[in-house]
């Protein structure tokens, strides 16, 4: 496996990105991982280098970049959180297209990766991983989102807005319990992403769950939804990045 750091050039700086590829100099499918609300950590390092080990190119970006080298310490309790909060909010729809736009720019460039993208998106990231697949349809083919949040607001760059534009397939996974999911929202997404034909779509909840069980590091893991949830998106990856 091969693994670097490389500084992705955004029009608003360079982002740090983790890559993870596996060995050889063949064409392998790309996914772009993008971070939960904690940030960068080993944990996301993991996922991408497992993701390589299932014979994909990973690129994991530190979307806080544009604060510096943003690190939480949650043992250090409330006050840690409520920063974490504050800098994940300040990121917005439209800075991480410019960001996922840098990245499809980076992977045309790199010889080793091919044409078609997929995309994972965990928390936070679930409405960053929509609107990636409507705003790059061409691109990004293979959209995965867990437990996302903010996909279907009021506001004018809402994800939901551009899922007829998507391609491709999408898998999106829900908690049973999530505080940070409207309950509307499973119904909501699961209507529009019916009325487009160009997408094939797979919405589930999974019982007994609660938001961050994909996390081995988090005491909601339930290893069992898990492990299920890393074996559909990479079959879909296999499916539809070829």
């Amino acid at each position: 496996m091969n693994t670097f750091n490389t500084d992705v050039v955004t029009p608003d700086g360079a982002m740090d990105c983790f890559v993870a590829h596996p060995d050889g100099s063949g064409r392998f499918a790309p996914i772009i991982l993008y971070m939960d609300v904690p940030g960068i950590r080993e944990e996301l390092r993991d996922f991408a280098r497992r993701l390589a080990d299932d014979g994909f190119l990973c690129v994991l970006p530190d979307l806080y970049y544009r604060e510096g080298k943003v690190r939480f310490d949650l043992s250090k309790g409330e006050a840690e959180l409520k920063k974490m909060f504050a800098i994940g909010s300040t990121l917005s729809n439209a800075m991480i297209m410019r960001d996922t736009q840098a990245i499809l720019d980076y992977l045309s460039a790199l010889e080793v990766a091919g044409d078609l993208t997929g995309t994972v998106g965990y928390c936070m990231s679930g409405q960053f991983v929509i609107s990636a697949a409507g705003t790059f349809p061409e691109r990004i083919r293979a959209t995965a989102s867990l437990y996302g949040t903010r996909m279907v607001t009021d506001k004018d760059d809402s994800p939901h807005l551009l899922i007829p534009h998507m391609r491709g397939e999408v898998y999106l996974g829900f908690a049973e319990n999530d505080p940070y999911v409207e309950d509307f929202v499973v119904g909501e997404m699961t209507g529009l992403l019916e009325t487009n034909a160009a997408l094939t779509h797979v919405v589930e909840t999974h019982p007994g769950t609660e938001h961050g069980f994909c996390f081995p590091q988090r005491p909601g893991y339930q290893r069992d939804a898990a492990e299920s949830v890393w074996q559909l998106m990479v079959n879909m990856y296999r499916r539809s990045l070829v």
